[in-house]
């Protein structure tokens, strides 16, 4: 800066220097300082510029530096056919400007490059896939071919807006663990059922009354008729009214099976089995149809949840069936139908017997409890007895046991064909239990010539 500058520099940054106002003749404080920039500016053809700045002259104003941009991620492995980096765009910009480059790692004989990602042709805008689908399980049938009809149910059953309440699902499934057994349950619709359109006439209740060690677990299974348009109805209503009965009395039934008293728990369950089919048959009446129009197989289990207690109570009314699997065979042990001579004699309490007198002289009748004025005469036509008798077993599981009860619909196919018995057996031959999901199509294996609905409940004994 020339002598002459540094004395004006120094009066314009004194403090006894008055300001001056704007004039006419541009003598203002900006001037000044304009003017001393252009004195003290080096003269350079063009000022220096850092590597990042472009090389054409910057927009007026402020010169604002980035941010540092954030940390790229690891590059993908190199591949051969991988492209050389671009050049620079600024050429006047020196190679030293730039920051070096990393050194690259020395390879060892046992390092191996993991391939890279697909390579896929030019326009392809299908969304790539990480892993391979997984396949999913179909229904398997039994045989060389396999049945008719589809293996997945098509056609749904007719619904009226007024009835919603009576449609049924095709399948149902259920299970839970209690004590020293696995419970597994499941009811789906046949095979010509699906076809055709008509609901499942099966009926599958679970139900856990009580709690802890008193606990007692029902499961019951109906079957309604073929050729009723109500079957399904008819066997809803038989599970849900044995299993008001069952609930009502489950403290004392439950007592009976964990002290075994088997008397007591077949003339019990006889009577509430009858009072189940004594509604059914009103029921009918109520519809103004024949009782054997509305009315059901009924097949049920009892089971305690008190882990010290191996008892399972059989009991019902109607055709299906009860196996046991054991060290590794299939036992059919159905109750047997006693022959019908031996039906004959003192008729069973519940069963077509005189009503009981209370203490106050009031006569139950048949007619679920319901009691007429003291000191009416009883009058009631004999009952007509179920068209098959009152079945009733109990049993002392093992350890290793499997107990099967199964609809009619499930039970022909477990007889009437050695091979599902075979693959039943082979599968449910691992220590654990099989999940809902596995049970469920362990059920539904096919059979050729056996089309109608399956329910089937199992019980695993640890």
């Amino acid at each position: 800066m020339t002598q002459q500058g540094d004395n004006w520099w120094d009066k314009l940054y004194d403090g006894t220097a008055p300001d001056t106002a704007p004039d006419a003749t541009g003598d203002t404080l900006d001037d000044r300082f304009d003017s001393a920039s252009e004195a003290t500016r080096p003269e350079t053809p063009q000022p220096p510029r850092a590597p990042w700045e472009p090389l054409d002259d910057p927009p007026p104003g402020p010169r604002a530096f980035p941010a540092p941009p954030a940390t790229p991620p690891p590059p993908p492995a190199e591949r051969a056919d991988d492209a050389p980096p671009p050049p620079p765009e600024n050429p006047a910009v020196p190679e030293a400007a730039a920051p070096p480059a990393p050194p690259e790692p020395a390879a060892r004989a046992d390092d191996t490059v993991p391939p890279g990602p697909e390579r896929r042709p030019e326009g392809d805008t299908a969304p790539a896939t990480a892993h391979p689908p997984v396949p999913r399980p179909r229904t398997a049938h039994i045989g060389t071919r396999p049945p008719t009809y589809e293996p997945e149910p098509t056609a749904l059953p007719a619904a009226r807006p007024d009835d919603l309440l009576d449609l049924v699902a095709d399948t149902v499934l259920d299970g839970a663990r209690y004590g020293s057994y696995t419970l597994r349950a499941a009811s789906l619709r046949g095979d010509s059922a699906r076809y055709r359109g008509d609901p499942r006439r099966d009926a599958l209740l679970t139900a856990r009354f009580g709690r802890d060690e008193a606990a007692l677990v029902l499961v019951a299974v109906a079957g309604g008729a073929r050729t009723a348009d109500a079957g399904h109805l008819a066997a809803a209503d038989a599970c849900r009214w044995i299993g008001e009965a069952v609930g009502r009395s489950h403290a004392r039934l439950s007592e009976d099976i964990r002290a075994g008293r088997r008397g007591d728990l077949k003339s019990g369950l006889h009577r509430l089995t009858d009072r189940t089919f004594g509604r059914l048959r009103a029921r009918a009446a109520e519809l103004g149809v024949e009782p054997g129009e509305y009315t059901a197989s009924l097949r049920c289990l009892l089971l305690s949840a008190d882990p010290d207690c191996r008892t399972r109570v059989f009991f019902g009314i109607g055709r299906g069936g009860l196996f046991r699997l054991r060290d590794g065979a299939w036992q059919d042990i159905e109750p047997l139908i006693p022959e019908a001579a031996a039906l004959s004699g003192a008729p069973v309490v519940g069963f077509g017997s005189p009503p009981a007198e209370t203490e106050e002289g009031d006569r139950h009748t048949m007619r679920l409890g319901v009691t007429g004025p003291p000191g009416a005469p009883f009058v009631e036509e004999p009952l007509p007895p179920p068209a098959e008798p009152f079945r009733f077993r109990a049993s002392v599981a093992r350890p290793g046991d499997t107990l099967l009860l199964a609809s009619n619909g499930f039970a022909e196919p477990m007889r009437g064909e050695a091979a599902l018995a075979r693959e039943l057996a082979e599968r449910w031959a691992a220590p654990e239990p099989p999940g809902l999901a596995t049970f469920l199509a362990d059920v539904q294996l096919r059979v050729t010539g056996y089309a109608d609905d399956r329910t089937g409940v199992a019980v695993w004994e640890a």
